[in-house]
């Protein structure tokens, strides 16, 4: 059966990805981000492909952006039963170093922007009584990463959201789930690592038994189910895809 879905950040990396897999199974996307000329991209490749796609450009820190770019999403494909908030910024430096600024926007996008689009679309949800919401946190905020207090702090705002949500919406058929990716080598990784910010890729792939880094299409997989009928009696769960990273 066709949804209706919006995925944040897809212009790119693992939303990019995410929403190549929910059009590949049939589903109608609007494809959110901040740069919409790399979403539109995207969209119209998928189009090119037989796919209802469309682009739309949102900045998630914005809440009446944000509520505007899903009742565009809404008019032009229907009733959304589908949410996945990818969209995300990353910040390095010490602690001591964080400047309020910093603190506040790395909540803005992370946390608040979660929180802006998941209320933009659950009364969709409640109205069908079927949805499906995942989002997209980091295995730092479950172990802690070095000089990245802020964005962990973020991401495990994501994850207690993200649990809070299920207990809420469990009785109405909606699942809420969160994926807290590993080591998921996207441009938004690739970066700074070779800016010396993140250890080399090798001794990142000492904690994965796997040893070799994940790819976005891992993380959109996994998405894909958790989005599925299939999947309906999961939720509230961190769904790890990180090649079995000591935690």
């Amino acid at each position: 059966m066709s949804r209706t879905a919006v995925v944040t950040g897809a212009g790119s990396g693992m939303g990019l990805s995410i929403a190549e897999h929910l059009t590949r199974r049939g589903d109608s996307v609007a494809l959110l981000d901040l740069n919409v000329d790399a979403a539109e991209e995207v969209a119209a490749r998928l189009r090119s492909e037989g796919a209802n796609a469309i682009a739309l450009r949102v900045d998630v820190s914005d809440r009446a952006n944000v509520f505007s770019a899903m009742d565009e999403a809404r008019q032009a494909l229907g009733p959304i039963e589908i949410a996945v908030t990818s969209a995300g910024i990353e910040h390095f430096g010490a602690f001591l170093d964080i400047t309020e600024e910093q603190w506040n926007k790395m909540m803005a996008v992370n946390l608040s922007g979660t929180f802006h689009c998941l209320q933009a679309v659950i009364p969709d949800m409640l109205e069908v009584g079927w949805g499906r919401i995942v989002t997209i946190s980091s295995s730092s905020a479950q172990s802690g990463t070095k000089n990245m207090a802020d964005y962990v702090a973020s991401k495990g705002g994501v994850i207690g959201l993200t649990k809070a949500l299920a207990l809420d919406f469990a009785a109405h058929g909606i699942t809420v789930n969160t994926i807290p990716p590993g080591v998921i080598y996207t441009p938004m990784m690739a970066r700074p690592i070779d800016e010396g910010r993140l250890p080399p890729l090798e001794q990142l792939m000492t904690r994965a038994p796997m040893g070799h880094p994940g790819t976005s299409d891992d993380i959109a997989a996994a998405c894909a189910f958790l989005c599925s009928e299939e999947a309906g009696y999961i939720t509230g769960q961190q769904i790890n895809v990180n090649g079995g990273w000591y935690l």
